[in-house]
């Protein structure tokens, strides 16, 4: 592999800061330092990545949260955003240039499982070839795809023939007696939660491999965000990537990324709205969760499912009368929110108070329809087993870390918004299973409740002439060139990231997503082998996958 020392350009050279504090088991591997915006960042050999990285992780950095892949003018890049499941405020990136005309490097799954998919997507939309990678292969385009999109000497007018292709047996050459059988599971929605494809290989009735198959609704949203302005034209997007309901913490994460990058101070009353506002969204998103996981595992069409609903639109009418959306919401701006708490404020915050106070009793109701259903028991107690340092591995986040124990949740453990002000628990559970992550989003549901109460107190008794809903936002932002940052909030299924990479421009050189059920689907291999169809069909619900942020 040949070195990268020497084809560094002079720019890069120049954002080197040899005083910058990183880990001295790490300056063995340094042939440079950067300063990202959150960060220390370590620049190494493309033929060191895996010491490098191993190195990173004996330091306690045991969480790669994202891997982003860019393309400069005279050399190609992976940047592993790496942190810390006890501590994600302790954060470091390992930043590796290629040449532009070889870009090769060595892979960090060895290290980092979860890296694996990540570096598939860098090779796939980028180029970058990782020389050990374990299955390198496209993972949102089809195989037959020609060329790499994100790549500078893409043709966007290429010609794209993709044949048929008969699907084989990934496990043909399997030396164990009898059959296996290939059955693909997808990829129709009803039973995995959006557009995704499962190649599922049986061994007699026994899950011997799983081979998520994603890319169907893949809808180029970093290069749609790359196109639009910090200003006004992004925000609307983050809404789309979680139709679920969780879309205003997907909002809140690019607000917090653009925010920290343009050093944009939100006013402490807008900071209180947001988080009333996040909480409301992550119940709407738990309710889907919660009815459609009776669907899939007890068939509870009548019940559960409708009850879920008649909860889900509740909170609907609440953050409609809001956001003035149903759905699409686009009601934070950079440096706030949209506009105040609507009309009649006191008729509001009853609204949301007869919501809150009758969630009590009805998530009890939820408990004796699903957590003390013998059914439901039998499909998910010691089914779907993911093991903390498993669940690690995997970069999972949210209720599939907390359902294993994992006691991680940014809104505590990296404060933003206005939570460190208030009074509420991390819900975590140790079963590892599938009962356990749902238990992990109905407790999740009554926390939310309880810091939507608390908000709705201190807004009434909030100064009038003190409610400042916008900081003063220059209508132009143009951070400064070559400023990068990663920065993630607690969504409804995890940690949502977002990397982005300024050129001094009013638009981003470079913006990454950094979705949760990303991961979460990339561990369902891990999780489903060795159990049985259905048992595959209730880990997949237990996941809460949403396909816009797989796929985005």
């Amino acid at each position: 592999m040949p070195s990268v020392t020497s084809r560094m350009s002079t720019d890069a050279v120049a954002r080197q800061r040899s005083e910058t504090p990183v880990p001295e088991a790490l300056s063995e591997f340094a042939i440079g330092y950067e300063t990202h915006e959150n960060a220390p960042a370590v620049v190494v050999r493309a033929d060191e990545v895996a010491d490098a990285l191993e190195a990173a992780r004996s330091l306690g950095y045991d969480h790669c949260a994202c891997v982003t892949a860019q393309a400069y003018e005279d050399r190609y890049e992976t940047v592993y955003h790496l942190r810390s499941y006890d501590d994600p405020t302790d954060e470091l990136g390992i930043v590796v240039p290629t040449a532009s005309d070889a870009p090769v490097s060595e892979s960090g799954a060895s290290v980092y499982p979860t890296a694996e998919w990540h570096e598939r997507e860098a090779y796939d939309l980028v180029g970058i070839e990782y020389a050990d990678h374990p299955d390198l292969r496209r993972i949102l385009l089809p195989e037959t795809w020609q060329g790499h999109p994100l790549a500078p000497d893409y043709d966007i007018e290429s010609s794209q023939v993709v044949p048929y292709r008969e699907h084989a047996n990934p496990l043909q050459d399997d030396k164990r007696r009898g059959d296996t059988m290939l059955v693909n599971v997808g990829p129709h929605h009803p039973a995995t939660h959006g557009v995704l494809h499962l190649e599922v290989t049986l061994d007699g009735e026994t899950v011997a491999d799983v081979e998520p198959d994603i890319g169907y609704i893949h809808r180029c949203e970093e290069q749609m965000c790359q196109q639009g302005t910090y200003r006004h034209q992004i925000m609307p997007y983050p809404d789309r990537w979680d139709w679920g309901g969780g879309g205003i913490l997907n909002e809140w994460a690019y607000a917090r990324t653009a925010e920290d990058l343009a050093d944009i101070e939100v006013p402490e009353y807008a900071q209180l709205i947001r988080t009333m506002a996040a909480e409301l969204s992550r119940i709407l998103s738990h309710m889907l969760a919660v009815g459609a996981y009776a669907l899939d595992v007890v068939g509870d069409f009548n019940a559960t499912w409708q009850y879920a609903f008649r909860d889900r639109e509740l909170v609907q009418e609440i953050l409609e009368d809001l956001t003035g959306q149903r759905l699409m919401f686009n009601y934070f701006r950079l440096g706030g929110v949209a506009w105040d708490i609507p009309g009649d404020r006191e008729e509001f915050f009853e609204k949301v108070r007869s919501f809150t106070q009758g969630l009590p009793a009805k998530m009890r109701e939820y408990h004796d329809l699903l957590s003390s259903n013998e059914i439901l028991q039998l499909r998910t107690v010691g089914v779907g087993e993911l093991p903390p340092e498993t669940a690690k591995a995997y970069g999972c986040t949210g209720p599939v870390a907390r359902g294993s124990g994992v006691d991680y949740d940014l809104r505590r453990d990296d404060p933003y918004g206005y939570y460190e002000e208030l009074d509420w628990d991390v819900v975590t559970k140790d079963g590892c299973d599938n009962l356990s992550r749902l238990l992990v989003r109905l407790g999740e549901v009554e926390q939310s409740a309880k810091i939507i109460e608390q908000c709705v107190e201190l807004l009434e008794s909030w100064p009038e002439d003190e409610r400042t809903i916008q900081a003063n936002v220059p209508r132009t932002l143009k951070p400064d060139p070559d400023t990068e940052i990663y920065r993630a909030v607690e969504a409804a299924k995890g940690e949502l990231g977002i990397y982005i990479r300024s050129d001094g421009t009013d638009k981003p050189a470079r913006f990454k997503i950094r979705g949760p059920s990303f991961s979460h689907v990339s561990a369902l291999p891990a999780m489903t082998e060795g159990e049985y169809i259905p048992d595959l069909i209730a880990t997949l619900g237990s996941l809460d996958t949403i396909m816009g942020e797989v796929d985005r």
